[in-house]
């Protein structure tokens, strides 16, 4: 499934577009978990009880979903790629502004709430984008490197270390505004240096190519495989973005500092297993690395709320845990762009990310809040540790997609 474009551009070309969409997503990221990491700050300040800390993570991931449904597929039916993404990168960072001058409850969700209709759509496009202009033997490395390494290098492990010290240092407000600027230095990257890909040159002419239902796209057992893990491991991701600060300075003790350093850690381990992981389904496949590494995520609720040891066993479990974050890209973009015709990868890597946003990202932080609030802050990590093995046997059934393994069934 190569479209006409692939050929067109470089190599050299391939690795600027794979490295400037990593960089964006990075920077959504590290909007995106700042409030996470602040949580210790704005609690407080605001007065916010764990079913409110819930409902802001709910929130923020209800319009990320409907923005990754609805722009997907306005990208596959207008082609202007390259156009939404830039103003959609514009967007996310105002909306980080908004964050910091929030004074209640209500004005920080509506903030959030835009913030998810602006970066939304980034990734499914970022994703279409990599299917169509970067060669199908490198499709999953590629695909990992534009959704795990800078979402993970900066928004996993650089925010909780510069936004936890700058909000030390000044105040948690002053650390929303500095989350924003770096969008806008982002936008300006890929107007200059990103092309508008083309899956065809008049789109429009091609009635033999219809919109895909969605009961088309179900009709593949990948698609929905995909989109239950999806649902699984979002939960698992935003549950352990939005309790796991409180769980460790509330109930272990640790200071606010210890606590950004291992929040932290989960950064590193997730940009190493962005190319890492998806660099060896590559050439082992994409079924057993979906198989093995939700269940190693067990590793790491169980870790946070058992181990007694050193701060840096600690930081050795959370890394070795976290690692199940590498497949994401392979169960949100690359199996589904790999299971369908090209024309219609943004619009499969929508459903897959917004229907695990909307069922996994909006109700899981919420429920685990209210779990919290009842039985404690062991409970969001107890719903983390059930997620992990559901999500390790659904992979079992996955029909295998990568490349190499097709070309050796057809020889």
């Amino acid at each position: 499934m190569v479209s006409s474009a692939k050929g067109d551009f470089s190599a050299g070309y391939q690795m600027v577009l794979v490295a400037l969409l990593s960089l964006n997503f990075g920077i959504v990221f590290f909007d995106r978990n700042a409030l996470n990491f602040l949580m210790p700050f704005v609690q407080p300040d605001l007065g916010l009880n764990n079913t409110q800390v819930g409902m802001l993570a709910s929130g923020l991931s209800l319009t990320w979903a409907m923005a990754a449904l609805g722009i997907g597929r306005l990208s596959d039916r207008t082609g202007s790629r390259k156009k939404i993404l830039i103003m959609a990168t514009i967007a996310f960072s105002t909306c980080s502004f908004l964050s910091g001058i929030a004074a209640s409850f209500a004005l920080l969700l509506g903030a959030r709430l835009l913030m998810g209709v602006s970066e939304g759509g980034i990734m499914p496009i970022s994703q279409s984008m990599i299917a169509s202009e970067v060669s199908p033997e490198h499709r999953g490395l590629s695909m990992g490197i534009a959704q795990n390494f800078g979402s993970n290098l900066l928004g996993s492990f650089a925010a909780p270390v510069l936004l936890v010290a700058f909000a030390t240092a000044f105040d948690w407000r002053h650390a929303f505004f500095l989350a924003g600027i770096p969008g806008l230095l982002s936008a300006a990257l890929m107007w200059w240096l990103i092309r508008e890909p083309e899956l065809s040159p008049h789109p429009e002419d091609q009635p033999s190519k219809p919109r895909l239902s969605l009961l088309e796209a179900f009709s593949e057992r990948n698609i929905i495989i995909c989109t239950l893990q999806s649902i699984l491991l979002v939960s698992y991701l935003v549950i352990c973005w939005a309790f796991m600060p409180l769980f460790l300075t509330q109930v272990r003790g640790y200071d606010a500092e210890t606590m950004g350093w291992l929040m932290g850690t989960l950064g590193i381990s997730a940009t190493i297993g962005s190319f890492l992981i998806s660099g060896i389904s590559d050439y082992s496949g994409r079924k057993p690395v979906m198989i093995l590494m939700p269940l190693i995520g067990v590793i790491l609720p169980l870790g946070a709320m058992y181990y007694e040891g050193s701060v840096w066993i600690m930081a050795l479990i959370f890394f070795v845990g976290w690692g199940l974050n590498g497949i994401f890209p392979l169960f949100m973009a690359t199996v589904p762009s790999e299971s369908v015709d090209p024309m219609h990868t943004a619009t499969v890597i929508g459903l897959c990310m917004g229907i695990g946003e909307i069922l996994g990202g909006v109700f899981s932080p919420t429920i685990a809040g209210m779990a919290a609030d009842q039985h404690g802050l062991q409970a969001p990590l107890w719903i983390m540790f059930g997620i992990t093995i559901i999500a390790g046997l659904l992979a079992l059934f996955l029909r295998e997609t990568a490349p190499r393994f097709q070309a050796a069934a057809h020889t």
